[in-house]
Order: C-alpha cells, then sequence, then structure tokens
C-alpha cells in the first residue's frame, strides 16, 4: 500500500473522478442512498476535507480518510477539532485499512497542534474501530450523541440532524482528560 497524503486542492479532476468512483463502489453495497452523493466527479458527501490520506494499491484506491478541521460545541465549549471522516475501504480488502489511514493521519494532526481529533461511525461499523481503544490510540466514547446541518436543503426534512453514532476520540495536543463533558456534540455544520 502506497499513501498519498493530499491538500484538497493539490487534488486534480481525474483525482476527484477516481476518488468519487471508490466511494460510489464502497459506499453503494451499503445503500445506493449512500452512493448518491458521489455522482460524476463529486468526492465527498457533506463537509468537504480539507486534507486526505488516499492509500493505493495495484488496483488504484484502496483506501481513504479525510481531515477537516473546525470548531464544534460540546455543552457551553467550543472546542477545535481535526474531524476524521469519509472512511473508506475498498469491499475486497474490508476490514484492514479504517486503522492504517488513521495511523498514517496521525502525524499530520500532530503538526496542526489540534487538540483531539474525532470520527463518528454507524454503529454496524463498531467492530471495525474497536481495535483503536484497545492499541490506546483512541477512545470510543459511549453515550455522545451528533448533531450536523444537513448539507442540502430538502424541503420536506427538518434543517439538522441528531444521530446516535459510535464516537471516537484521539488525544493529539491534550491528554483524553480535557475532553470537555456533555452527551451531544454540535458540528454547527454538515458531517464530514
Amino acid at each position: 500500500m502506497r499513501w498519498r497524503l493530499c491538500w484538497e486542492n493539490e487534488l486534480s479532476l481525474d483525482d476527484h473522478i477516481e476518488l468519487a468512483e471508490f466511494f460510489r463502489n464502497t459506499y453503494g453495497p451499503t445503500g445506493i442512498f449512500h452512493a448518491k452523493p458521489f455522482d460524476g466527479s463529486k468526492s465527498w458527501a457533506g463537509a468537504r476535507p480539507e486534507l486526505r490520506a488516499i492509500g493505493y494499491d495495484s488496483n488504484g484506491v484502496a483506501a481513504h480518510i479525510g481531515l477537516l478541521r473546525r470548531f464544534i460545541r460540546i455543552g457551553a465549549v467550543d472546542l477545535l477539532v481535526g474531524e476524521l471522516g469519509l472512511y473508506g475501504v475498498r469491499p475486497d480488502l474490508e476490514g484492514l485499512w479504517i486503522a492504517h489511514s488513521v495511523r498514517v493521519m496521525h502525524p499530520v494532526l500532530q503538526e496542526l497542534k489540534v487538540p483531539f481529533a474525532f470520527g463518528a461511525v454507524r454503529p454496524a461499523l463498531r467492530h471495525h474501530i474497536a481495535r483503536f481503544s484497545r492499541n490506546g490510540l483512541a477512545t470510543i466514547m459511549p453515550g455522545i450523541r451528533v448533531r450536523s446541518t444537513l448539507p442540502r436543503a430538502l424541503l420536506d426534512k427538518p434543517p439538522t440532524r441528531t444521530e446516535d453514532v459510535v464516537l471516537i476520540v484521539l488525544p493529539i495536543a491534550q491528554p483524553i482528560s480535557d475532553w470537555p463533558s456533555g452527551t451531544i456534540i454540535d458540528r454547527n455544520g454538515p458531517e464530514l
């Protein structure tokens, strides 16, 4: 596996086309709705990442993780974080690379000096991220819900949604004991 770290403005149209196809193929088996945001050459679904780690093998894009620095609100605390999202592993490699992509991104998070990184996944993916807490790289935070704005206005839907997710927090420039208490994270924007 060869990893490429790149800022969003370094991606060419061909890169976006290749990534959009990768996400359609990766997210499509979980439901056509999950693949829909990646129509054409769009290689992001909600918020657009600022940095990406893209893993390649002899068959092309094999894995992906995106990073977006943002302020979230937990209770009364505004907190700068590096949000990790747009996790993807090609279906023939599933179960092998999410941990590797986070390890590739970890030195970048340290360079950016964000206090914490966090990511949220559907409960069905809990087993894919459980190893992070076993190896001490991250903490799974139970009982926290995440509120996000919808990435596009839908007339028949509320403008925000609150989800029960599996939340992982990686201490970067501060210890995990400094993570604010609270049961809801407000992204104040769409998920990555």
